[in-house]
């Protein structure tokens, strides 16, 4: 890549360096680049920021090497491999894939086995309380619990792994895109995405568990992928075949649909969910490894539930997983009925498109108080929480009590942590419908609002105010330093807006209440995350009821066409929100007026085929380029050509290893004898080889090496003169890191310069030409 530091000038710290300093291959002593002549036209700068936020926390970002690097040392690693070893590298694949399954599901089992104990004790605490009427102990209770957890997690997320606070979809998203940060998916992240999220769940914010839960099937899938560890003495030989970002890409695809499939209990869904919202790389090989994935995950689930349905788990009660029973009789409706769906799509849409413009003006003010210290998180953390609870603790004190409906006996009010009829203050024989809907845990509060018992279970005020609530506060709550999923938030609001629109329009409708109240959250999801197919099939299977599949079909197609026309979905919004260089899967209108010559940025480093120690440890030192093309020049060949492209990992790890020359020869064939493949694999979790590792001498500095046994032969090239937008395109389709610009006129330098994905940034270009109507 030439992965570029927000400053490109190139400094030489004084004194005690080599004559490297002053002249290197295409560093002249006056500063400026060449290979016998400006190997740019111009030396652009690109200024494109390398430093992203993720999670809550600000750090460096890299590109993947998805592409297949097809040098001297990978022809002869594949070709001497036996069949056996390709058996094995096959079967450990599907294995791999059947252990993140199997991890996810577990995890997925636990987090809700432990948010329903630990929620249920407070809610059982706060409950027993109110039937003694010590109303100001029961908040006290309520309240304390909640600021306990919420400061947990927060604290976890603020000193341990800040890259764990928020949903982890868009940093997932980003990073199956080509994006690396070390924080994305290290062993802390996974840690903390767990337990913070079993704690600020369980401690009553309007968050869900679901978003956490796709990130941490990918943090499993990235541990489980990493090769091995010769910390912990995991050098196995099976291990090393998945030392590339390729293979690791399949892997944490797999875990994030895995993780959707352990949250919703939905594994067609999950498929889908990577496929439409994940994924930015498909192949039909992915699409069964991820079933098998989700499969595996589905079973183990129903697996680990009926053993709790003995009641040995606790509060778990029959599972504690998001499945909604929706009333499973006959579907009819009509003309007002579809008129109905189409006016929840519309609403859905609008409301979708302003809860995303919110969030992102919430996430950026939060993002200047994040930035000044763990301390200010955990405190900002603690504020919504105590918000929080004074509002679910409070809005029901203005709620009419509402008499227990004919033929409840026994039922109601509500004895224990959940139900639906919540006596709060209310007298005997009667229940309080909000704190229902408050004083639970929201899987609890989504049931409810998608069973319809009876029409007049909710008064139309207690859905307004648990709408407007649920609305706003899951604005509030996304984006403090917790983690913390939309799905629920937005389901919920849905699901409340939706039953209070089955509500208005009882008289005139012949669909049930309960059937409203999916269709509203249905209407919700699309308007805020743009997905349709992937949340189809996610309703469908939670609430088991096919017969919905028209009408589900038909309110998320309306409403993500009306909310693509106010603003993007709300995960892409946060992707260009935190700074991550996402590449889209089309070209912007304005790159058709620009050819690939016209935005490549400088200075652009060189080396020969066979370089001297010297220059190209102080290439190294003094810029941060992950890729330099290699030339080969006379006497070798008759005239400069391109031989191909170094990574900077190769580099080092070949000066590292000292196979040098004194003489300037090629000796690749020695090279080729003395190194394996596996010598140059990637190392996992960001732990590779740094130029502050290398020692050499005065008298190493002065040999030579033969770079053509590390050297990319066949790079990905385009002319100068190509397109911008079909150079994104293909770049994008083939998810490289680099795409060598060649000249289209012989007798000039064999490259003209190198475009990687900064370069294709708006913030670039259009800084190049500003002058350009970014929508022409």
């Amino acid at each position: 890549m030439d992965d570029r530091s927000d400053d490109h000038d190139i400094e030489v710290e004084g004194g005690g360096l080599h004559a490297y300093d002053r002249k290197i291959s295409g560093i002249l002593d006056d500063g400026s680049v060449g290979f016998q002549q400006p190997l740019l036209a111009r030396n652009r700068k690109n200024t494109t920021s390398q430093i992203a936020i993720v999670g809550a926390n600000t750090c460096p970002i890299e590109s993947l090497d998805y592409e297949i690097f097809e040098n001297d040392l990978f022809k002869q690693d594949w070709r001497s491999r036996r069949k056996i070893e390709i058996l094995q590298y096959t079967i450990l694949k599907w294995a791999l894939a059947f252990l993140i399954g199997l991890a996810t599901g577990l995890v997925g089992f636990l987090n809700n086995l432990a948010v329903e104990n630990i929620a249920g004790f407070k809610l059982l605490l706060t409950g027993n309380l109110m039937l003694t009427e010590k109303y100001f102990q029961a908040f006290f209770a309520f309240a304390g619990c909640n600021l306990i957890l919420a400061t947990a997690a927060a604290s976890l997320c603020a000193f341990i792994a800040p890259a764990a606070a928020g949903s982890g979809i868009p940093e997932v998203k980003a990073y199956l895109n080509g994006i690396d940060a070390y924080s994305i998916l290290a062993p802390s992240t996974l840690f903390v995405k767990i337990f913070g999220s079993i704690f600020g769940v369980a401690a009553g914010f309007v968050v869900g568990k679901e978003g956490p839960m796709v990130h941490t099937g990918a943090c499993i899938a990235n541990l489980l992928g990493q090769g091995g560890s010769k910390k912990y003495r995991l050098t196995w030989k099976w291990l090393r075949y998945f030392k590339n970002d390729r293979d690791r890409r399949d892997l944490i695809t797999c875990g994030a649909a895995a993780g959707v499939a352990a949250a919703f209990r939905a594994p067609v869904g999950g498929v889908l969910f990577a496929l439409e919202e994940a994924a930015s790389w498909w192949r039909s090989a992915l699409l069964w490894r991820t079933f098998f994935t989700t499969a595996v995950v589905a079973v183990v689930l129903r697996t680990l539930i009926e053993l709790c349905r003995s009641g040995k788990c606790g509060l778990f009660g029959k599972g504690g997983l998001i499945m909604f029973d929706v009333n499973s009789g006959p579907v009819l409706y009509s003309t007002p009925d579809l008129l109905a769906v189409v006016f929840l799509g519309v609403v859905g849409g609008v409301l979708g498109s302003l809860y995303n413009y919110l969030v992102d003006k919430v996430l950026r003010t939060y993002a200047l108080i994040n930035e000044r210290g763990p301390g200010f998180k955990v405190m900002l953390v603690m504020a919504v929480s105590i918000l929080s609870s004074c509002c679910a603790f409070g809005l029901p004190w203005i709620s009419q009590c509402t008499p227990c409906p004919i033929g409840s006996e026994g039922k109601c009010p509500s004895v224990g942590r959940s139900g639906i009829y919540k006596s709060f203050q209310c007298p005997p024989n009667h229940y309080n419908d909000l704190s229902s809907l408050l004083l639970n845990t929201n899987d609890d509060a989504i049931r409810s609002l998608f069973t319809s018992r009876s029409e007049n279970e909710f008064q139309i005020s207690t859905l307004a105010m648990f709408f407007v609530f649920v609305y706003f506060l899951g604005i509030i709550t996304y984006g403090i330093a917790i983690p913390s999923g939309l799905f629920i938030p937005v389901i919920l609001a849905g699901a409340s807006y939706g039953r209070l629109v089955g509500r208005l329009l009882g008289p005139v409708s012949q669909l049930d209440v309960g059937l409203f109240s999916l269709l509203g959250a249905a209407s919700f999801l699309g308007g805020t995350m743009r997905m349709t197919v992937s949340l189809c099939v996610i309703l469908l299977e939670l609430t088991n009821n096919l017969l919905m599949l028209p009408l589900v079909m038909l309110v998320l197609l309306i409403s993500k066409t009306v909310a693509d026309c106010f603003n993007k979905g709300v995960y892409d919004q946060i992707v260009t929100m935190k700074g991550l260089p996402y590449m889209e899967d089309h070209a912007e209108p304005y790159m058709r007026n620009l050819v690939a010559k016209d935005v490549v940025a400088g200075p652009l480093l060189s080396f020969s085929r066979v370089e001297k120690v010297g220059v190209i440890w102080q290439a190294l030192k003094m810029t941060s380029h992950n890729g330099f093309p290699v030339i080969d020049e006379p006497p070798f060949t008759e005239a400069s050509e391109l031989c191909g492209l170094a990574l900077r990992s190769h580099l080092l790890v070949l000066l590292q290893g000292k196979r040098f020359s004194k003489q300037k020869t090629t000796f690749g064939s020695q090279i080729l004898r003395s190194c394996k493949a596996r010598d140059f694999a990637k190392a996992g979790l960001g732990k590779g080889l740094k130029i502050e590792d290398l020692v050499l001498s005065d008298e190493e500095m002065e040999m030579y090496v033969d770079l053509h046994p590390i050297t990319n032969t066949s790079p990905y090239t385009v002319l100068e003169t190509l397109s911008l937008a079909k150079a994104a395109i293909l770049f994008r389709q083939l998810g490289l890191r680099h795409l060598c610009v060649v000249p289209k006129t012989p007798g000039r330098p064999p490259i003209v310069g190198i475009l990687t994905r900064h370069d294709f940034m708006p913030e670039h270009v259009l800084g190049l030409y500003p002058h350009i109507d970014p929508l022409k």
